[in-house]
């Protein structure tokens, strides 16, 4: 449902953006808005917060969920988590690759990390649409494969796409990050400190120090407590107990609980909030605003370009082909070739049933960018022209990409 309503909304920005309200809706990303205080004051376009402050709380569930998956996901276990990873460094390498080769130097070799990219939602999201035929190792390879991707995005972007450094900020923004680390290593608990100090320090910090304040997300995602306070069998005796207690409560005969029942419920609700980890509970609560609002909206300021008569000569730039080539061929040569090579090598086990097919149809799918390579093109270029070359590759690969590997799955999965 998530890849559907980011879809329409990538579609609704391409109508306006060619339509008689283009130019009113291009200036209204252009609105500023500022927050500050006492003289001291931060201003920024919607469209800046937006790619700045919206996305931090997206990359902030990325880091969630590489945590909770390095710790007890497919990436937790080497031999399980050796597949994925070997096929997300083959769908980066390739493709930038592919893309220096038409782009070797000037300032468009800066877009190499553009077709790096898989956009997750997208990508399960079409997978989903196959329903229970698809076999549950090709989605969890998929998940893992994306997942390892957005790691290697990350990483990307903190050592190649970041400005000028201040580092004033920076020292600043390291030592948020310590006191975050100090509150996890003490059993701080409350989302409430993690929040304060990584938004109002540590983020912050890091939008000022020149490192792309997405970084600074992810960094606080690694802090969250991954640590329940009561096991499953401490839990399910505190449980027990309290059941009892509010079995042997004197009801009231009426719709309402009694004082001591709510005492009971309240207490059952303590008990159970410590029975999960804030880290599960914090990716839970965000991941609906994550997927239905958030990118939504990134997708609607950022995937909108006015087609013209000057359009198709944009289809034959350097970029725009780098881009387009290294989504659309280079991540599914990237993927199938790097597992083939480590299967053979027998470092890597393919699961029994993972066809070729299957594995072909994975790797059209990682060539799904969007939103991850959109969000890394406004990071590589300063030139609008630049900018809409790549989306033009983006947009067209993303798509083409879509479509053949559902269609690559959906006859490989086809009943005999």
């Amino acid at each position: 449902m998530s890849g559907i309503i980011l879809f329409f909304a990538a579609f609704i920005s391409l109508i306006l953006s060619n339509s008689p309200w283009a130019e009113a809706f291009h200036h209204f990303w252009e609105i500023h808005f500022s927050i500050g205080f006492s003289g001291w004051q931060l201003s920024k376009s919607l469209h800046h917060w937006i790619n700045d402050g919206l996305m931090a709380i997206f990359f902030f569930v990325v880091g969630l969920e590489l945590k909770r998956e390095l710790i007890s996901g497919e990436l937790s276990n080497p031999r399980n988590a050796a597949l994925p990873i070997v096929a997300a460094i083959g769908g980066m390498l390739v493709p930038a690759v592919m893309y220096l080769v038409m782009n070797p130097s000037g300032a468009a070799a800066g877009g190499w990390g553009i077709p790096m990219a898989t956009d997750i939602a997208f990508a399960l999201g079409i997978l989903s649409l196959l329903g229970d035929r698809v076999p549950v190792s090709l989605k969890v390879f998929l998940t893992a494969l994306a997942i390892a991707d957005d790691l290697g995005a990350v990483l990307v972007i903190a050592f190649f796409y970041t400005s000028e450094i201040d580092l004033a900020s920076l020292l600043s923004g390291a030592g948020f990050f310590c006191l975050l680390l100090i509150g996890n290593r003490m059993g701080v608990r409350n989302v409430l400190f993690y929040g304060i100090v990584g938004v109002g320090g540590l983020w912050l910090a890091f939008l000022l120090s020149g490192v792309h304040a997405t970084i600074a997300a992810v960094l606080a995602a690694f802090t969250i407590p991954a640590r329940v306070k009561y096991d499953e069998i401490t839990y399910n005796k505190k449980l027990d107990e309290l059941r009892v207690c509010f079995k042997n409560a004197c009801p009231n005969n009426f719709p309402t609980v009694t004082s001591e029942q709510l005492n009971i419920l309240e207490e059952i609700r303590k008990v159970s909030k410590l029975a999960e980890t804030p880290l599960q509970r914090l990716e839970h609560l965000l991941h609906p605003l994550v997927a239905f609002i958030i990118m939504p909206m990134f997708a609607l300021a950022n995937s909108g370009m006015s087609f013209s008569a000057d359009s198709l000569t944009q289809l034959t730039t350097p970029i725009t082909l780098g881009v387009f080539l290294g989504l659309l061929l280079g991540k599914m040569l990237g993927v199938v070739g790097f597992v083939t090579l480590f299967v053979r090598l027998k470092w890597v086990v393919l699961p029994e049933d993972f066809t070729g097919r299957l594995l072909i149809g994975a790797g059209f799918l990682a060539g799904v960018g969007f939103t991850m390579s959109l969000f890394i093109s406004k990071l590589a270029f300063t030139n609008t022209a630049f900018v809409e070359e790549a989306k033009m590759g983006i947009l067209l690969a993303s798509t083409i990409s879509g479509i053949l590997g559902y269609f690559i799955i959906k006859n490989a999965t086809k009943p005999v």
